[in-house]
């Protein structure tokens, strides 16, 4: 037998109860959200406040956004198909873009509803205002704390969306609160404005991440030279090329790579080989690896987009 593969899957049993606490979380910022939308439509049609509805609407495309992330994280675990044969991980990606793309939308809708404001600005009921913003930093406040300890991309994208209209509740309160003594309505579409710029920064930088995942970008490079490093230090590993490194959906990590071995090997050197790669590799958590060994002079398969990774301190000899 010339190659090698071993394949292995690591059991993340710690994984299931965090996707399970994911999904929970996720269900609770919905209810919670979907509930106050509809609260805040009524509220600003008749406290007449344009700001508040402006955040009624963007409430409700995080409404959109949240049912649609915590039915693709629910989708997410089915097992995987013949088919599809990573599983569902990677919906998750494309939930937390679709998010960050509707945030945008929304970020521009709001500007071009506070930017002509500027020239004609209309007092609100000011009384109306204060109580919803207060009902508002309450809800929101509470459905950030609640995804606060999610480690999914879409969890970390939807998290900004909740700290967003919080911080876009404490806004209307501070100006419903001055408003209420001074005549300046004009403040609100300023505070909206200087607002919104400061989200559409993160969120922007947020579905950039996000895309590069989505493209199979190394994840981590520090990490990846990790386990290059790891690999060499073997004995007998001359070099290794064909490192792939990327991610499922920006937790559960995928490795493949050629390891070349520098000596001919027998079946039980070859098992002893194996073992010490996966001893290498338990650390970094991998979900899903395949190592193709390469003996001395062996062409490799793929030898088209080499990425050569060379350790220059072992000689070719034989292993006795």
């Amino acid at each position: 037998m010339h190659h090698h593969h071993s394949a292995r899957d690591n059991p993340h049993s710690h994984s299931h109860d965090l996707e399970n606490a994911d999904s929970t979380r996720i269900g609770w910022a919905f209810w919670l959200n979907f509930t106050f939308t509809i609260i805040e439509f009524i509220g600003g049609w008749l406290t007449n406040s344009v700001a508040i509805m402006a955040d009624a609407v963007h409430d409700l495309g995080d409404t959109l956004s949240i049912g649609l992330a915590w039915y693709l994280s629910k989708l997410g675990k089915k097992a995987s198909t013949e088919k599809y044969t990573y599983g569902f991980k990677r919906l998750s990606l494309m939930g937390a873009m679709i998010n960050g793309v509707i945030l945008i939308v929304g970020a521009v809708w709001i500007l071009s509803e506070a930017i002509p404001r500027l020239a004609n600005p209309e007092m609100p009921v000011t009384e109306g205002m204060m109580g919803l913003a207060v009902l508002g930093i309450l809800v929101n406040g509470l459905a950030a704390y609640k995804l606060h300890g999610g480690h999914s991309m879409n969890e970390k994208v939807l998290n900004w969306h909740l700290i967003e209209d919080a911080m876009g509740w404490v806004a209307v309160l501070i100006v419903a609160i001055v408003l209420h003594f001074v005549n300046w309505p004009i403040l609100d579409p300023i505070l909206s404005i200087g607002f919104t710029l400061f989200i559409l920064i993160n969120v922007i930088r947020y579905v950039v991440q996000t895309m590069s995942l989505f493209l199979q970008g190394v994840p981590d490079l520090a990490t990846r030279n990790a386990i290059s490093k790891q690999l060499l230090s073997i004995k007998h590993v001359e070099e290794i090329h064909h490192v792939h490194f990327w991610s499922l959906d920006g937790e559960q990590h995928v490795l493949t790579a050629h390891v070349v071995i520098n000596c001919l090997i027998d079946n039980e050197k070859l098992r002893a080989l194996k073992q010490e790669v996966n001893e290498r590799l338990t650390p970094f958590g991998l979900s899903h690896t395949t190592i193709e060994f390469e003996l001395p002079g062996e062409p490799c398969r793929d030898d088209k987009d080499h990425l050569h990774t060379h350790s220059h301190s072992h000689a070719h000899e034989e292993i006795n």
